[in-house]
């Protein structure tokens, strides 16, 4: 039996403004390259979108300097780094990539990936090459299909199953306002049984 309760939650209240509860959460560091210009930026919108064929998305503001390299080249990678790289995390959304190399002024290594171009970092654990296959405008951000197209792991940062290895790797989580929270062996872990 569903009890109703009149006015619903006490404490939650309807509200004129926006509210943006997509955090904490993974932030991918998406990179480009195009004739010689390369740039790297954090995203917190970003996602799979099919398994097979393997397809990514992330949503790039119009303004920023990483969308012209995205847009122009067709092509975008998507880099995971670790917990103790959070600060650089945090640069790559405070420096302006048309100003400073992003990579040099963070102390970011990276290798050219394989079938696209872009930088692929080297202290990514998880990476993905993207070919971009469709791209659509919502509101002030543009949202880039890609199909990944290279995957990169390290394999010492899994468990046999598939799941990080938490006595491996500390897994950074953005909460908001340039603040950082991590996963990690203390972490408390709950599994539950498929039925």
């Amino acid at each position: 039996m569903l009890l109703i309760i009149e006015g619903g939650n006490r404490l939650r209240k309807p509200t004129k403004g926006t509210v943006m509860h997509s955090y904490p959460g993974m932030v991918a560091l998406v990179t480009a390259y195009n004739e010689g210009k390369q740039n790297i930026m954090a995203a917190g919108w970003h996602s799979y979108i099919s398994i097979d064929p393997p397809i990514y998305g992330v949503a790039i503001g119009k303004e920023r300097y990483t969308y012209g390299l995205v847009n122009e080249s067709g092509s975008f990678s998507i880099n995971f780094l670790p917990y103790e790289k959070a600060a650089s995390i945090q640069g790559t959304g405070n420096i302006s990539g048309i100003a400073h190399d992003k990579f040099d002024s963070l102390g970011l290594l990276y290798e050219k990936g394989i079938t696209i171009q872009a930088p692929i970092l080297v202290d990514a654990y998880v990476a993905y090459e993207c070919k971009v296959i469709d791209r659509n405008t919502y509101g002030d951000h543009d949202w880039f299909v890609g199909e990944i197209t290279q995957f990169y792991r390290d394999d010492t940062k899994f468990l046999d199953n598939g799941l990080p290895n938490l006595e491996e790797i500390d897994i950074p989580l953005y909460l908001g306002r340039s603040s950082y929270s991590r996963i990690d062996n203390k972490s408390e872990v709950e599994t539950f049984s498929k039925k």
